[in-house]
């Protein structure tokens, strides 16, 4: 056997593996003597069958084998004698595989980068006080009011806070919105809907609520509004200018319920001094979150800044799909039309790549931290990850057991990640960390 290595790039070579005759024939001649054990042929005891007879019979198969046996002896030989450690077969190119004749076969592959670990402990991360305000506390708890509060109709001027109904008919230039987006007629007339009055929840047209103040019921007004820029819902209306007729049909006065004992019980506490403290305890532990995930990103990033390397091609092409199917389905539930992302698909796949890029590029250091520092997946690795998907999904603990054990590259997926999430758990411990006031 001969084998050359060919560099296509730092991360992509090329092995051209050539097996003599001598060595091509023995594999058919291993092939023929494998199906003449396995087959029954009348008038035969089995395996003592005619060579060429089972040659003849089973041409076909054979020939199928013989090819595959060919091409796996070239590849574990090959890498064997090369030492590569392979990442991906990128293309595989056979050659005339026959008997009686030598065989070349061309082997596509992208391997590991060879890249030198910067030093990944003292990593810079900041974290923000993980101590709730009482003006936080009370935030919330007026939050809480606010999801239990009643609507009372009010025959008085609109105020903050309070819900209109209202119609509405929008114009560009004269023109119906209800023409320039047909498909979007909530954009362009709709007869009855409410709207709250200076929200921090804007309804489907922005700024609207912020106009509707000192409006009673009865009362017509044309109301100004500019979209944004980029207005991904509705792209014809991006940056344009639209006049709203708006006609209030009714006012209703939001009501907080009382801070009592059919309140507290609802929240299951005994009184206010218990849900401030519930309270209080469910903002640390958000912060918690919070500041663990800000380190987690922290510290990769500062990583990131501290080594380059060519990543491999089709590791960053695989990852640039995952990334715009994410993209495209999350944007695709806030209602961003088909068309959009064919209009955006040159700048759409520079983005995925860039991003996809960067994930490579951190999953091989991460990758590699992992080796040094011998983080291992375990068995209750594997049984958290089946209790938290499961939560996530609704789906049986016992179906994502089946998946896994039948499905070796879901499996072998599942384990990467985790011995990711290890490393960067390590990096985030052995970080520096200091505290900041938080940025309003």
């Amino acid at each position: 056997m001969n084998v050359q290595q060919n560099s296509l790039s730092a991360t992509r070579k090329s092995l051209v593996v050539t097996l003599d005759q001598s060595e091509v024939d023995a594999e058919h001649q291993a092939v023929v003597a494998e199906f003449a054990k396995q087959a029954r042929i009348p008038g035969f005891r089995p395996g003592k069958a005619p060579a060429a007879m089972i040659a003849r019979r089973f041409a076909k198969e054979i020939a199928e084998e013989f090819k595959q046996k060919v091409v796996g002896k070239a590849y574990r030989e090959g890498l064997e004698k090369e030492k590569l450690d392979v990442l991906n077969v990128v293309n595989l190119e056979e050659g005339t595989i026959a008997v009686g004749t030598a065989a070349t076969v061309t082997i596509t592959l992208d391997v590991r980068p060879e890249f030198v670990l910067p030093d990944y402990t003292q990593l810079p991360t900041e974290i923000t006080s993980t101590d709730a305000t009482d003006a936080e506390v009370e935030g919330v708890i007026e939050g809480l009011r606010g999801e239990r509060a009643d609507f009372k109709a009010a025959d008085r001027p609109a105020q903050k806070s309070d819900y209109v109904k209202l119609a509405y008919e929008g114009t560009v230039d004269g023109q119906p919105i209800a023409d320039l987006a047909p498909d979007k007629q909530i954009y362009g007339k709709v007869p009855q809907t409410w709207e709250e009055v200076e929200g921090t929840n804007e309804g489907v047209i922005p700024g609207l609520g912020k106009q509707l103040a000192g409006l009673k019921a009865g009362d017509k007004k044309d109301v100004a509004i500019t979209f944004p820029a980029e207005f991904p819902a509705v792209p014809a209306l991006a940056g344009k200018a639209a006049v709203y007729q708006v006609e209030v049909q009714e006012i209703r006065e939001r009501v907080l319920p009382a801070l009592d004992a059919e309140f507290f019980k609802a929240q299951q506490v005994d009184d206010l001094a218990g849900l401030q403290a519930q309270v209080r305890a469910n903002l640390k532990a958000q912060k918690d979150y919070q500041n663990r995930s800000a380190q987690r990103r922290q510290v990769t990033e500062a990583l990131g800044a501290k080594v380059d390397f060519p990543v491999p091609d089709s590791l960053v092409e695989s990852e640039t799909q995952g990334v715009l199917r994410q993209f495209i389905e999350e944007n695709m539930r806030r209602g961003v039309p088909q068309e959009q992302f064919e209009k955006d698909k040159k700048e759409l796949f520079e983005g995925a790549k860039k991003a996809a890029t960067n994930r490579v590029k951190m999953q091989l250091i991460l990758a590699k931290i992992a080796e040094a520092e011998k983080l291992t997946v375990e068995s209750g690795d594997i049984d958290a990850f089946i209790y938290r998907e499961s939560a996530r999904t609704q789906q049986k603990p016992e179906k994502l057991v089946k998946m896994l054990t039948t499905d070796r590259e879901q499996l072998r997926a599942v384990q990467q990640n985790i011995i990711f999430d290890k490393a960067v758990d390590f990096l985030v411990s052995k970080a520096t960390v200091t505290t900041v006031q938080p940025t309003v």
